[in-house]
């Protein structure tokens, strides 16, 4: 049997934070925060990682504002993943990403990470928050509340 995965991504100007889930689709597992070459690099950065895992589905973050409204960045991400479904194939759906930066930033704080490692690593939490939201959203829906 192959088990196909959900990739989630944190989509910043200057990384993009990349996750897997496990093949039962329950949990969310940091691959890496990438660095971005360009966007055509990025998507071929991407499309190699879902051929490689058997990606069936990617989640990228969406950026809201607290109120709910889409500001710049948003719409920076929905133009990324409108390209990035077309080029890879794969569908795209989005999370509401508001204070996963925050949630990352502050377990790598309590965690006593240093700073300069908390950079290279806080796209990759972020991922798998927004990652894991969507599973945990996804699994209450089909009512498996185990």
């Amino acid at each position: 049997m192959t088990y196909q995965r959900i990739m989630g991504l944190d989509f910043g100007d200057k990384r993009i934070g990349i996750a897997l889930s496990d093949p039962f689709l329950l949990t969310a597992q940091g691959v890496e925060s990438y660095t971005r070459q360009g966007e055509a690099a990025d998507i071929e950065y991407i499309r190699g990682i879902c051929k490689k895992s058997n990606v069936k589905e990617i989640v990228c973050g969406l950026p809201k504002n607290m109120n709910g409204t889409m500001g710049p960045q948003a719409g920076k991400v929905k133009e990324f993943a409108t390209r990035l479904q077309n080029k890879v194939g794969i569908p795209v759906v989005f999370e509401d990403e508001r204070l996963t930066t925050v949630f990352a930033e502050r377990v790598l704080l309590e965690a006593d990470v240093s700073r300069k490692k908390r950079r290279k690593v806080i796209d990759k939490l972020a991922a798998i928050a927004i990652l894991q939201g969507y599973l945990d959203r996804k699994s209450c829906r089909k009512g498996d509340l185990t």
